[in-house]
């Protein structure tokens, strides 16, 4: 497991663009057969990737759980959001099995012991994204599609940012102790998300983008408000953002992400919004 440490906003300020990539950029989540995890210091978050081809894969293949989080299992004392990027598969929890298309997403509860991913077709694995966050308790697991979610419309072609925000994870559509998850969509001809730009004391949030082309990149904006860095982010690659940190995109083309989010609260428009000409 990569584990990363907490960074303070001072010595961000003098990062170099290694440094900053290896901070905070995840890349290289689906790996055949395998699971890949990232934990962050940062409200103790974990990004993990899973991509089964030829065999069943078990969420903590290659896990210390007794060494990384003090527990017996991985979502002993912990919850975590799915989204399925790849084609189709299913999870296993606890000996329900639930079957994900692509952009479905499971919700799985703090206490479930046994989880594992399949695809349904080796020539198109699943890519199985997911994000957990420390639970104080037990809430249901729930399967979500497209159509299960809240949606939010944003934004306007004129000013480049026309997008929907898909509320999956969210108090909204289910209970769950502290992690929320959505998915956003830009529409074409859009490339700049989250604008203007914001940060939330309270909560760090993680980003994934994907339905970029393999030629696309998306600059993703960080860093203090008047001391913003970017990060140049390829598809299906994650951008951890500390709660200082702003967290904006603009892509060469249009693209879809998974916002996470974990913290103190699950209030989604609890932000300090930033106006765009004090940007620095």
């Amino acid at each position: 497991m990569d584990i990363r440490y907490s960074v303070n906003q001072r010595d961000f300020q003098r990062y170099t663009t290694e440094e900053v990539r290896d901070e905070f950029l995840i890349e290289n989540l689906y790996v055949a057969d395998t699971v890949v995890a990232v934990y962050t210091h940062i409200d103790r978050m974990v990004t993990l990737g899973c991509m089964p081809v030829s065999e069943t894969v078990p969420l903590d293949k290659g896990i210390d759980c007794m060494g990384t989080f003090g527990t017996n299992y991985v979502l002993e004392r912990r919850e975590i959001g799915v989204f399925n990027l790849g084609g189709a598969g299913s999870i296993e929890a606890d000996g329900e099995t639930f079957n994900l298309d692509f952009q479905d997403c499971l919700y799985i509860s703090r206490g479930t012991k046994s989880v594992a991913f399949k695809s349904n077709d080796a020539s198109k694995p699943a890519k199985f994204y997911m994000v957990s966050a420390p639970a104080h308790k037990a809430c249901k697991t729930t399967f979500l599609k497209m159509d299960d979610a809240k949606k939010v419309p944003l934004g306007d072609a004129a000013t480049s940012n026309k997008r929907v925000i898909n509320q999956f994870i969210h108090p909204d559509v289910l209970e769950t102790c502290q992690l929320s998850m959505g998915l956003t969509q830009l529409e074409p001809g859009s490339v700049w998300n989250t604008m203007p730009a914001h940060t939330h004391e309270r909560r760090m949030e993680i980003y994934t983008y994907f339905n970029l082309p393999e030629d696309q990149s998306v600059f993703h904006m960080m860093g203090e408000g008047k001391q913003t860095r970017h990060i140049l982010v390829q598809n299906e690659q994650a951008v951890i953002s500390p709660s200082w940190s702003i967290h904006a995109g603009c892509g060469t083309t249009n693209y879809t992400f998974i916002w996470a989010m974990g913290g103190e609260n699950q209030t989604f428009n609890d932000m300090d919004v930033i106006p765009i000409n004090e940007l620095r």
